[in-house]
């Protein structure tokens, strides 16, 4: 997007808009020189140079001339400056509520992991009890400072795998927390500092605003995320914007009906698709022992690479199911990007012709044949990091305000 320059705007509103573009360029790309901000805002370098000096006075950037052979040269004379995010600036905190572990992390602008933590879901599983953990957290951050750094904390995300309404961050429902009705955004503004904004969000429609920033659905603005965990979920991205519905619950395919007949779900109806692709659904096909895990899943994928018939079967089987699902996706959204996460990433490494196989079978030809099929980028990590974009967003939009 090119900054504002001239128009109806009053100055201070065009400045801080032209701020705000400038951070978040900074934000999704990194180090950035003077002369890249200059072409991509459309302004001249006298201005860029005086949103750069706001944007450092404000902590959020540093502005360093680099030394021989770090970048920033333009070719001929003296190198520019390069702007990056500033270290000791905001970071915010990150939780990725997962069905098997909770994922804490404190992330800077740019998307660095400065610490984490993870901890047994089942220890933390009470609404109240993760309110606590995320107030401890932010305790330990002192506010103003932390043990990791200099920053100052800028907000707060939270992954949930479940329905959110995203403006009053309460949880519909979370089939496998057994959460209902949860008002999540209301008991954290209870327990955090009045200066901390809040984010909620599902899982899947985070994930995919990590992987649209920094992951394999940057640059395309209609994607398709599929979160495919425990549970099955979607995020969303159309026309460059997040879809999720009137309530929040746009993207909720796991409990869409593939078989009336099929396998009993924990929700109460018959197969649905989480109970033929998921976690679950693979370790039952592959004779698997022991409980739903992360690594009873990747022994799995290790096996058919080992060549166990049972473990590739089973894999082309949940490939298969969810070629479908993604047909059916592609048929009503016509995304350009189809983007799976997840623990079942490995679907593509292992099963890819059976999931195209089915995908082709599933879809309109032409809308099937453009869809681009990916891998994650971000790994375990996509919602964990959707969670600190959601977390960024008061101070992307509007550096200024955030930090009177």
């Amino acid at each position: 997007m090119v900054a504002t320059s001239s128009g109806a705007a009053r100055p201070d509103e065009i400045r801080r808009h032209n701020l705000a573009l400038m951070l978040t360029h900074v934000h999704r790309d990194g180090a950035l020189s003077r002369a890249e901000l200059t072409q991509r805002l459309g302004l001249s370098r006298s201005t860029v140079k005086s949103l750069v000096d706001d944007l450092t006075q404000l902590g959020l950037v540093a502005d360093v001339v680099p030394s021989a052979g770090q970048g920033g040269s333009t070719g001929v004379g003296r190198p520019s400056h390069v702007v990056a995010p500033h270290r000791g600036g905001p970071f915010v905190l990150a939780v990725d509520i997962g069905v098997e572990e909770t994922t804490f992390a404190a992330v800077g602008l740019g998307g660095d992991v400065y610490a984490r933590q993870t901890r047994a879901t089942a220890r933390i599983q009470e609404p109240g009890a993760v309110v606590d953990a995320v107030a401890d957290w932010v305790v330990r951050s002192g506010g103003d400072g932390c043990d990791w750094g200099d920053g100052w904390l800028a907000g707060v995300g939270i992954s949930v795998p479940g329905t959110v309404d995203a403006t009053s961050g309460r949880v519909g429902i979370a089939p496998n927390l057994d959460w209902h009705d949860v008002p999540l955004g209301a008991l954290l503004a209870d327990r955090l500092p009045a200066a901390v904004p809040a984010a909620v969000g599902n899982d899947a429609d985070l994930a995919v605003l990590a992987e649209h920033a920094r992951g394999s659905a940057r640059g395309s603005a209609d994607v398709v995320y599929l979160m495919v965990r425990v549970g099955l979920g979607a995020g969303i991205i159309a026309a460059g914007l997040p879809l999720r519905g009137h309530s929040g619950s746009s993207g909720e395919i796991g409990h869409n009906q593939l078989d009336p007949a099929g396998p009993p779900c924990h929700c109460g109806k018959r197969g649905c698709a989480e109970t033929f692709i998921g976690d679950g659904a693979l370790l039952a096909l592959a004779g698997h022992p022991g409980p739903v895990s992360d690594a009873a899943v990747a022994s799995v994928f290790d096996q058919a690479r080992d060549g166990d018939e049972r473990a590739l079967s089973a894999i082309r089987t949940v490939a298969g199911h969810l070629g479908h699902v993604i047909g059916d996706l592609v048929n009503t959204l016509d995304p350009e990007r189809v983007v799976v996460g997840g623990s079942l990433t490995g679907l593509l490494d292992v099963a890819r012709p059976e999931l195209e196989a089915a995908l082709a079978n599933a879809t309109f030809a032409v809308l099937g044949r453009r869809a681009d099929l990916r891998a994650g980028a971000l790994g375990d990590d996509a919602a964990l990091l959707g969670a600190a974009e959601a977390a960024f967003a008061s101070l992307l939009a509007d550096p200024v305000g955030a930090r009177a």
